[in-house]
């Protein structure tokens, strides 16, 4: 079914230049741009998520960026109530809305709704978050992969809350949580385009590395030093992130540090392409490719 109002949502993997995309489809539209990033929510965390500039900002509205403390607890079903909030309000006087990020769960939360998962005991996810703090999360990784092996090559394993969250769901009921997971779409009264980006890996790769570099230039090591207080939130166990607070503990070099963060934002990436590929119907575009988006977009909605 056709409806008036269309949410414009650009997927894939990190460095490949979704901001780019996204900012000059808002613009093309004259609409507004809502960040479906689960890092970028938070205000401490700039660097190391790698946030619009504050000149990209400036080019399109955008919503869901700094606009939450690391300190508040913040999940895909918060993010989805607030979210369609902002999508209704902005449908009020635009026809197209932009949904831009790489992280999968917000972005399904937003478009499909989430199952309707058990909620496990306190003292479950106490434990484990303990298990997490004691034994590192590779610990609580290959409890996940022995569990439910099949769910986990898609899962944004490197992020604790989700690995935690998983395990809650099995503890607490002894099946993993694909099996609560019956993907059933909720109803969207907007057409939904999804626009994958994605490019030949070794460019992609190099991308990230470059980025990588860049983001140590600009002071990520400083960003991380004022996050120290903070270190055992989930957003800060993720990628670059975690290996700078392993060069802060004295565990490995400032070039191990850089190398890791490299190798583990490339990882991040190929996990992604995964996601996005078996997720919806998302059609694939080279990043460089704004024109055929649009045309794209435009026979979507004109049908």
């Amino acid at each position: 079914m056709q409806y008036p109002k269309s949410l414009i949502v650009v997927v894939g993997p990190t460095a490949v230049g979704k901001t780019a995309m996204a900012i000059a489809l808002a613009n093309h539209y004259r609409t507004a741009i809502i960040s479906a990033d689960s890092r970028q929510f938070y205000n401490e965390m700039s660097i190391g998520t790698a946030k619009p500039t504050a000149e990209e900002l400036k080019q399109a509205n955008h919503y869901f960026i700094n606009s939450h403390s690391i300190n508040d607890e913040y999940s895909a079903g918060d993010f989805e109530r607030e979210a369609l909030i902002k999508v209704s309000e902005l449908f009020k006087s635009n026809d197209h809305v932009i949904v831009v990020g790489g992280s999968g769960l917000f972005v399904r939360a937003l478009c499909e709704g989430l199952d309707d998962l058990p909620k496990a005991p306190d003292e479950v996810r106490a434990q484990l978050n303990e298990s997490l703090e004691k034994d590192g999360l590779i610990a609580l990784q290959e409890r996940l992969r022995a569990v439910d092996p099949e769910n986990y090559e898609f899962m944004d394993y490197d992020n604790p809350q989700r690995v935690v969250r998983a395990l809650e769901v099995y503890e607490a009921t002894g099946h993993p949580i694909s099996y609560y997971q019956k993907n059933q779409k909720q109803c969207r009264e907007f057409n939904i385009i999804t626009i994958g980006l994605n490019t030949d890996r070794a460019m992609l790769y190099d991308r990230i590395n470059q980025r990588v570099d860049l983001m140590m230039q600009q002071g990520l090591l400083e960003e991380v030093k004022s996050l120290a207080i903070h270190r055992n939130k989930p957003a800060l166990l993720t990628v670059g992130y975690a290996e700078l607070f392993d060069y802060l503990d004295g565990e490995i070099s400032m070039e191990e540090a850089v190398a890791r963060i490299k190798q583990n934002s490339r990882r991040y990436a190929k996990r992604q392409i995964t996601w996005f590929k078996k997720y919806g119907n998302t059609t694939w575009f080279e990043p460089n490719q704004f024109e055929k988006v649009v045309e794209f977009i435009d026979h979507q909605v004109g049908q």
